[in-house]
């Protein structure tokens, strides 16, 4: 439940921490991996990986070794960046929109930026791809990465620098972790907080050929190989980090935590949890975590006590001296006292977990609540943690009393926390000075007739294909916030024997019709990838401009159709572009 100010704030002048205090508010350095597993590390005992850069930090600092987040990707970003459980955040599933917290959500970077910090996004995001939704529009004055779920090309990508584009060079960890350093370097005149959100081990598994070739010739599946790589490159870039930062004179005033998204994106050893990524089991949702502040947190620490994503924004803020914003109650608890050894006067907590159904995602289930000593899953199943971590043994019929108390707890929670998502699609905002380019894109649309998504469930990047019919159809829900001329286009494909489909698009009146002339190739882009694999590709886009109209405010439907099709398809199409002029 939500908790409130006099419960987070503890101050450090009692000495909790420390006997003085810092000189200045600390610096505070938050990493962020995606979809690895609690067991992707050495220190968790894998036999085939090795991490001894992020094995050492776990050393130098204190390790939770039951912190839970979400079972996917953006609702455990949500609640980190917020303290409050995804669904008060509007955000409950990766695509399709369902992933965009609202604006009037408060930030960690925003209410840092406030306390006199420096604040920095570096890679992903997945909050929500258009403007006021954006990281450069929620407390990060710098912010060089990508929007999006995932990332379609690792090697000499071109990410986004506050909107703008900005290449890179080599492989994108490397590239991540260089931009981070240059952040690290232009700020230790100020305090700084940089939220580095590293896009591994996530697919496509794109990795240099010299860090998959050890774990393939070793006989590892060539999904797992390519993860193990990504690892142990990531694995590299921490130590990189770490020693930048020492080196900078910046390390013993910097909070260093380290965290994944969810569990592994893949079956592959996880320290025997149940399940993996997308499961409210612990193997979905139980991850590493390891804060370290050199002469104020105890080194070597291991902590048993649950804790979960929500606790990190409540925590840095006590830790660094700052009040919590009076606009939104938290869910998340300080950790502040557990930290400074006063885990005697800990109670007992509930943490609750809910994932999206796959025909309803409104429904109360799936779902779980955890306590220190149990957790029950979809209101039926009851495991003793302690005892049972692997979940094997369902022990709701022993503890009937438990299970009816913990279900009911959920459904309270849930009763209340559902309506404040209200699992709506948002409409994509338009019409913003600050970014006049919208892109609406396909996995936002509502395809009609036989249209359907390349990719299956429409992730990130995916498009539209199977424009078979003129009784196909595909629109979009979008919001004007201010009235203007708008420049149209759409990116499509199309082959030379199915070029001449005539194209119209409807919006608030207004219809601007074009017609396919430029053939495209259908084969994909070279990949780097470290297997064949036929996930995320990139394509060869043409651009159909359509013409002018003028928006009014307000909410609206802009559609596509084919009014003519002489060949066997109209187009896969990959999204239409507003400028705002």
């Amino acid at each position: 439940m939500p908790i409130h100010r006099r419960d987070c704030l503890r101050g450090l002048a009692a000495g909790a921490l420390a006997a003085a205090p810092p000189r200045r508010r600390p610096n505070v350095l938050l990493i962020l991996t995606d979809d690895q597993g609690y067991g992707d590390l050495s220190l968790h005992g894998n036999p085939h990986l090795r991490t001894p850069n992020l094995d050492q930090l776990a050393r130098q600092g204190t390790e939770f070794t039951r912190f839970y987040v979400s079972p996917v990707c953006a609702p455990t970003r949500a609640s980190l960046l917020t303290g409050r459980y995804n669904l008060r955040c509007g955000v409950w599933g990766v695509t399709h929109g369902k992933e965009t917290m609202r604006p009037g959500e408060t930030t960690l970077a925003e209410t840092l930026r406030e306390a006199g910090y420096r604040t920095a996004l570096i890679g992903k995001w997945h909050l929500g791809e258009h403007y006021p939704g954006v990281p450069h529009a929620q407390g990060f004055e710098r912010f060089i990465g990508y929007r999006t779920g995932h990332w379609m090309n690792y090697f000499d990508t071109t990410l986004e620098l506050n909107g703008k584009p900005y290449p890179t060079r080599g492989y994108i960890t490397d590239a991540l972790t260089g931009e981070a350093i240059r952040f690290l370097e232009a700020s230790r005149a100020a305090p700084f907080f940089l939220y580095l959100a590293y896009n591994v081990p996530h697919s496509p598994f794109q990795v240099p050929e010299r860090y998959f070739r050890p774990f393939k010739q070793a006989g590892l599946p060539d999904p797992v190989a390519a993860v193990y790589g990504m690892v142990t490159n990531l694995d590299e870039n921490i130590g990189r980090l770490m020693a930048r930062l020492a080196q900078l004179g910046l390390a013993e005033n910097t909070i260093v935590i380290f965290l994944t998204d969810n569990g592994p994106n893949g079956q592959r050893y996880n320290a025997a949890l149940r399940a993996a990524k997308g499961s409210v089991y612990e193997g979905g949702v139980r991850v590493p975590f390891f804060i370290r502040w050199p002469g104020r947190l105890e080194a070597g620490r291991r902590l048993d006590r649950i804790a979960a994503h929500i606790d990190v924004y409540p925590t840095l803020l006590e830790l660094c001296g700052v009040p919590l914003p009076k606009k939104l109650p938290l869910d998340g608890r300080s950790l502040a006292p557990l930290l400074a050894g006063k885990a005697a006067a800990w109670p007992d907590r509930l943490l609750f977990t809910h994932r999206e159904a796959e025909r309803n995602p409104s429904a109360t289930w799936p779902g779980a609540v955890r306590t220190q000593r149990f957790n029950l899953v979809n209101g039926t199943e009851l495991y003793e943690i302690p005892a049972d971590p692997g979940e094997q043994n369902n022990l709701a019929a022993k503890y009937p009393d438990q299970a009816k108390e913990l279900r009911a707890a959920y459904e309270a929670w849930y009763a209340e926390a559902g309506p404040q998502c209200g699992f709506q699609r948002p409409p994509i905002p338009v019409g913003y000075a600050e970014e006049p380019l919208v892109v609406l894109p396909a996995p936002q649309s509502y395809p009609h007739g036989h249209l359907r998504f390349r990719g299956g469930p429409g992730w990130a990047h995916d498009w539209i294909t199977g424009w078979t019919s003129l009784a196909d159809s595909v629109h979009w829900e979008i919001d004007v916030a201010r009235p203007g001329s708008f420049e149209v286009s759409l990116l499509y494909l199309c082959p030379a024997s199915d070029l001449g489909s005539k194209i119209r698009l409807t919006v608030a009146g207004q219809s601007l019709e074009a017609t396919l002339r430029e053939a495209t190739p259908m084969e994909r882009k070279p990949s780097r990838a470290a297997f064949p694999e036929d996930s995320y590709p990139e394509m060869h886009w043409a651009t159909l401009p359509l013409g002018r109209l003028e928006l009014p405010v307000g909410k609206a439907r802009l559609a596509l159709e084919a009014l003519s099709q002489p060949g066997a398809m109209v187009m896969d199409l990959k999204e239409v572009r507003l400028r705002l002029l």
